[in-house]
């Protein structure tokens, strides 16, 4: 495709993973009109705003930046006047209604990271890590009014090795998911691709990740576990409660790994031992979690042999 026929987009994303994507369509000369992403929001520290990926992307490259609290009549007609041929939506966080998805020449296209069917919805990485899934991918779909049901114009399946988390797997999707968009568009655009409807009765719904879905249930399995904390390296974390002095203590682990059961031990489940001269382990239903470093609420990540150093009356106490 030519560039002076590359057709112009409007194109919609809040995290890095749509940024990525973002940048693929901008080094690849496709005329970006705008972005549209999420309003700032206080950070942690409160001292300054979150500002999205896309957003910091589109002030680098001086593109025109929307942030509308709401998805009205007003941001409709706004819209409306920049008369994209394209709006592509990448993990935008708000659900666009009709009057939006009709407004482009070629339609509104997303690009959401699974293999639709499977796992529609706003958490689709974080649920693969967690049903331990072997393998993903990223779909591209013509939008509809509902979520994520749209009719495919591409799919690229992608492996989940045993050592990828939140971090890398949307590192290696959003990639992935640039490539095949690019692919896609000119093909599209040129009415080569026929639109196949999703098998709906194959469907299956992400479930939306909680800051209470990071506290470890010890009665699960060390595997499942472990899973969890790949799926929330990022957001919520992995965490549990330890009561030291008569005082509940959140406590995270922020690196760990799973061993089979000491042979020849019996523990309590969420009981804290040394599972050998080196490495401190917690007991679950089936295998164990070591815990590599550990941060204690209010407190410093640290090595867990060194929070020990300090409060040595963790190792026989039992995590709730």
């Amino acid at each position: 495709m030519e560039k002076e026929k590359k057709p112009s987009i409007v194109f919609m994303g809040t995290p890095d993973f749509a940024s990525v994507i973002l940048e693929s369509l901008f080094l690849e000369g496709y005329p970006i009109l705008a972005v549209v992403t999420q309003p700032d929001y206080p950070s942690k520290n409160k001292k300054e705003k979150f500002v999205s990926p896309v957003k910091r992307f589109a002030l680098e490259k001086n593109i025109l930046i929307s942030q509308p609290e709401k998805l009205d009549d007003t941001f409709k007609n706004w819209l409306k006047d920049l008369s994209p041929d394209l709006i592509i939506v990448a993990a935008f966080g708000k659900i666009l209604p009709e009057k939006i998805l009709e407004i482009p020449k070629f339609r509104s296209i997303n690009i959401h990271a699974s293999l639709l069917p499977k796992l529609r919805g706003a958490s689709p990485i974080q649920n693969a890590l967690t049903d331990g899934l072997t393998e993903t991918g990223v779909s591209i779909m013509l939008m509809d009014k509902g979520m994520d049901t749209g009719e495919i114009l591409s799919q690229k399946s992608l492996a989940i090795k045993t050592d990828d988390d939140y971090i890398t797997l949307t590192s290696k999707l959003a990639v992935t998911g640039s490539n095949l968009l690019l692919k896609t568009i000119p093909e599209w655009i040129e009415k080569k691709i026929k639109p196949i409807k999703q098998e709906n009765s194959l469907a299956t719904m992400c479930q939306l990740i909680e800051k209470s879905d990071g506290k470890i249930n010890w009665s699960e399995t060390a595997i499942e576990i472990f899973n969890k904390f790949r799926a929330f390296r990022v957001w919520p974390g992995i965490f549990s409660f330890w009561e030291n002095k008569a005082t509940l203590n959140k406590i995270s682990f922020t690196d760990i790994q799973i061993e089979r059961d000491k042979l020849g031990e019996k523990h309590h489940l969420g009981e804290i031992f040394k599972y050998d001269e080196l490495r401190i382990a917690v007991q679950t239903s089936d295998g164990v979690i070591i815990i590599n470093k550990i941060q204690l609420a209010g407190k410093k990540e640290t090595p867990t042999q060194d929070f020990i150093n300090g409060y040595p009356q963790f190792i026989g106490s039992i995590l709730k």
